[in-house]
């Protein structure tokens, strides 16, 4: 370990407010630090030494005075000397895993907390990164991340990402930049596809990646029937259910720019004869072709977030049991329904009960065939279990 050799500023634990740091939690909240005039004149971002108020040292730790969780650790030693040779140090072990998990660089690179760089999202395509820096002391590292990334991947391409709302809990603005390279044409490969990626002004970081096994799974199941594709984005699932001998797919999604990315993925591949587009706000959508008796021996509904902060988590469990109900009067007796929330505010026993209540609701019966998260390129802290925020179900519906 390269250490400093100067120290890094010291911050402390208020008395009895060491417990959760001492079992191993990657965060500490401001109500658990001594907000001392010193602490909160420290940049937002600054590296610093955390210690209990008993002198046991805790290692070096982002710090952001301005924000609820003020310290999120970064390595065990308090010397670490955090630069771009130890961010390597930290992706070169996030890219172990990943090359042993597949065969293609197409993946989740970096999840957070998980691969010990709280607040830091990557995902790689081929020789194209997508970097979201959600927290002031990554955005600060953000050059060293760069140059780390060039050592160990040689990308062409790194777009900056930086557009999540929870960067504003953290003082920082949204917005989306070449970091390096020139913005060309980008692609996902997945299950033998590939799907056309818009870095600069899709959603997110471009792909879901988290996805993916579901898709596999969906695929499987859709084969020779008609699908529905509800809060396409890209085509993902559509596509993937298509090439795996779906009969009829149809994408609904209300961005256009997202359903033509997907028309231009499902010409790329070889399927467009069997794969239609509908512009549209997707409830709105799933109202009408319930009235008017459209049936499909798939639907698949994967929307965004409904639930964007904690306020709004009633509101979303409503949207979720409605939601529930009208893609389930869309299933023929004998399909399949697939729901998805991403939603971390949602618990994931919530989740079931709204799409349970739903089903209920469209006077439907089925058996839950599959219940489960995101893959294992986006692994959980197991001190953090509000990281797990995909939820997904899987029903055959009488």
């Amino acid at each position: 370990m390269v250490r400093r050799l100067m120290p890094h500023p010291l911050i402390r634990l208020l008395p009895g407010r060491d417990r959760r740091v001492k079992t191993g939690h990657p965060w500490a909240f401001s109500n658990e630090i001594t907000m001392t005039p010193a602490a909160k004149a420290l940049p937002p971002g600054a590296v610093a030494r955390l210690e209990g108020d008993d002198g046991q040292r805790h290692g070096t730790w982002l710090f952001n005075p301005h924000s609820l969780i003020a310290a999120r650790r970064l390595d065990r030693d308090p010397e670490a000397m955090i630069d771009a040779a130890w961010l390597r140090g930290r992706l070169g072990a996030a890219l172990a895993l990943r090359e042993r998990l597949f065969d293609a660089p197409h993946y989740r690179l970096v999840h957070a907390e998980a691969d010990g760089l709280p607040g830091l999202v990557i995902d790689r395509y081929g020789d194209a990164l997508a970097l979201q820096a959600n927290t002031a002391g990554m955005e600060a590292l953000t050059p060293a991340l760069v140059e780390a990334l060039q050592g160990l991947v040689s990308p062409r391409l790194i777009v900056a990402r930086n557009d999540a709302s929870v960067r504003g809990l953290e003082g920082l603005p949204q917005e989306t930049r070449l970091l390096l390279g020139e913005a060309g044409p980008v692609h996902a490969e997945e299950g033998g596809l590939r799907f056309a990626v818009d870095l600069l002004g899709g959603q997110k970081t471009g792909w879901f990646f988290d996805q993916r096994e579901h898709r596999a799974r969906v695929a499987r199941l859709a084969a020779g029937g008609t699908m529905l594709d509800a809060f396409c984005h890209t085509g993902g699932f559509g596509l993937s259910a298509a090439a795996a001998g779906a009969a009829r797919v149809t994408l609904l999604d209300r961005s256009a720019h997202a359903l033509d990315l997907a028309m231009a993925s499902a010409a790329e591949n070889g399927l467009a004869e069997r794969v239609s587009a509908e512009r549209g706000e997707a409830m709105e959508a799933l109202e009408r072709m319930g009235q008017s008796g459209t049936r499909f021996d798939m639907v698949v509904a994967d929307p965004p977030a409904f639930a964007k902060s904690r306020k709004d988590q009633p509101a979303a469990l409503r949207a979720y049991g409605k939601l529930a109900r009208l893609a389930a009067g869309l299933v023929a007796p004998g399909g399949f329904l697939f729901i998805a929330s991403c939603s971390h505010h949602v618990a994931p026993g919530e989740f079931a009960d709204a799409v349970i209540w739903g089903i209920g609701r469209a006077r439907r019966e089925g058996r839950l065939l599959f219940q489960g998260g995101a893959g294992p390129d986006h692994p959980v802290h197991p001190l953090l279990p509000e990281s797990a925020y995909l939820k997904a179900m899987l029903f055959q519906l009488a």
